[in-house]
């Protein structure tokens, strides 16, 4: 005998006016704290704040909130992907820089990887030539500042520890 419905609804997902689940995401519309309307809060699975808040339309009786359905849920998890992807595509430009400065034998690429370890932050200097090859590699602070001048003046210094 086959049985259409499953063993447990433990893991059902909701989808009602105020609370949509599904996606990885769960959309909560909330009383905005600043004024008279509505806003949705968008919270991905197992993180412990929303990725977006933002205005939530009233519904017809101007009172209460317009509620979710399947084509709004899947905008909202479209437009708060989008901000979690940025957030990350700017913390990767925030850790990872390198600049290329000129050199006799060719162009040199420098690294500066930051490792933001909550008790001992360090970063990595790094030098590749125009083959892919490493020439150095030297732990340093992760406040050192990478720049043209700064890049330029380790290759030059034999890449002593700057």
């Amino acid at each position: 005998m086959s049985n259409d419905y499953p063993e447990s609804d433990d893991d059902a997902l909701v989808q009602e006016d105020r609370l949509w689940q599904g996606n990885g995401w769960t959309a909560r519309v909330i009383k905005n704290e600043d004024d008279d309307g509505w806003a949705v809060a968008m919270i991905k699975d197992g993180e412990p704040e929303p990725a977006l808040v933002g205005p939530w339309t009233m519904g017809r009786d101007k009172k209460n909130p317009k509620p979710l359905d399947v084509n709004a849920f899947n905008t909202l998890v479209k437009t708060a992907s989008e901000v979690i992807r940025r957030h990350e595509q700017q913390l990767h430009a925030q850790l990872h820089k390198n600049v290329t400065v000129g050199t006799d034998e060719g162009p040199v690429k420098v690294c500066l990887d930051i490792t933001p370890d909550e008790d001992e932050p360090y970063a990595t200097l790094s030098a590749v030539d125009q083959y892919g090859e490493e020439l150095a590699r030297v732990r340093v602070a992760p406040s050192f500042k990478l720049s043209a001048t700064s890049a330029s003046m380790w290759v030059e210094n034999g890449f002593k520890k700057p």
